[in-house]
């Protein structure tokens, strides 16, 4: 049995780790009701950007389909992985299911034959990687506490472009969407091409349905330039949109993974705190007894 001041010295540093722990969580829990404020502002922005590119996906008909980023490949056979990841570690299992579902991921691609191109966002993603020996197209560090839309914009044209000059036939985003604080899924979403399901959305073409059902009139749209101009425009931020909506998906699920993680962490460090008191109070009751029976043996003694 260890002695009274060994258990001392491992209660206390029990403790002294509780506290950094606590710290961190409520670190994490301020930094993720910034990070849900910075969705909840995103969200008109992305809706009305949708509601345009719909529009202008519409009135310019079949010449839409003739622009670069709608552009279905025949055969793909280079296709861009980007894990979102972050900077930091000490949340769970956050980096790790993102980083194995990229793995399994590229499995999947290359048994079907096709050849994968890295990217990753976050350190952890391209440590890891770097470590399994995958060469990387693209690193992306230092911003995921707090990603900016310039952020999201440099992801964009890297992968754009590689898209654009046929270096990449599909583009594939792999991260953690955030539901609550508790709960982030894995997500996987075709980034390039942007389908024209994505552009038009099943919902809204619903709306359009009812709309024309209702006979109610439409607005009527000029356009300058020309709606097939226009979209040429507004796709390439319908990427940089989306990358975003991405990144700050990803940062809040970091948040909540970590407060999450830092609680329970908190919570392991006071029960063994409980279970190191009660070693520490039989202890010195066994040094009592110990004491007691010394002192009697040696009255016995004397008689």
């Amino acid at each position: 049995m260890a002695s009274q001041r060994e258990v001392r010295t491992r209660i206390a540093s029990f403790r002294n780790i509780q506290k950094i722990t606590r710290a961190m969580e409520a670190v994490s829990a301020a930094r993720l009701r910034r990070a849900e404020q910075r969705i909840a502002a995103l969200r008109p922005y992305a809706d009305a950007l949708r509601r345009m590119t719909r529009q202008a996906a519409r009135d310019a008909g079949a010449e839409a389909s003739r622009l670069p980023l709608l552009a279905q490949r025949e055969q793909e056979q280079n296709v861009g992985l980007l894990i979102v990841t972050a900077d930091r570690g000490l949340a769970g299992a956050f980096n790790s299911q993102i980083i194995r579902s990229g793995l399994r991921a590229a499995s999947e691609l290359e048994a079907g034959g096709q050849r994968t191109v890295w990217f990753a966002s976050g350190r952890r993603g391209v440590s890891s990687l770097v470590f399994r020996g995958r060469t990387l197209a693209g690193s992306y560090t230092g911003f995921t506490d707090r990603p900016s839309y310039a952020d999201a914009r440099r992801i964009s044209d890297d992968l754009v472009a590689g898209f654009i000059d046929g270096s990449l036939d599909r583009v594939e985003v792999i991260y953690n969407g955030y539901i609550s604080p508790l709960t982030q899924r894995v997500t996987r979403e075709t980034l390039l091409p942007i389908a024209e399901a994505t552009v038009l959305g099943e919902e809204e073409a619903a709306e359009e349905e009812d709309e024309d059902r209702d006979g109610a009139p439409r607005p009527l749209v000029e356009y300058e330039p020309e709606a097939e101009e226009l979209l040429r425009v507004l796709l390439p931020d319908y990427v940089e949109i989306s990358l975003y909506r991405a990144l700050l998906e990803s940062t809040a699920s970091e948040h909540g993974a970590r407060m999450t993680a830092m609680r329970s962490a908190s919570e392991n460090a006071g029960e063994l705190i409980e279970d190191l008191a009660l070693e520490m109070n039989r202890a010195r009751q066994a040094e009592i007894t110990q004491e007691i029976m010394e002192v009697v043996a040696g009255a016995e003694s004397l008689v």
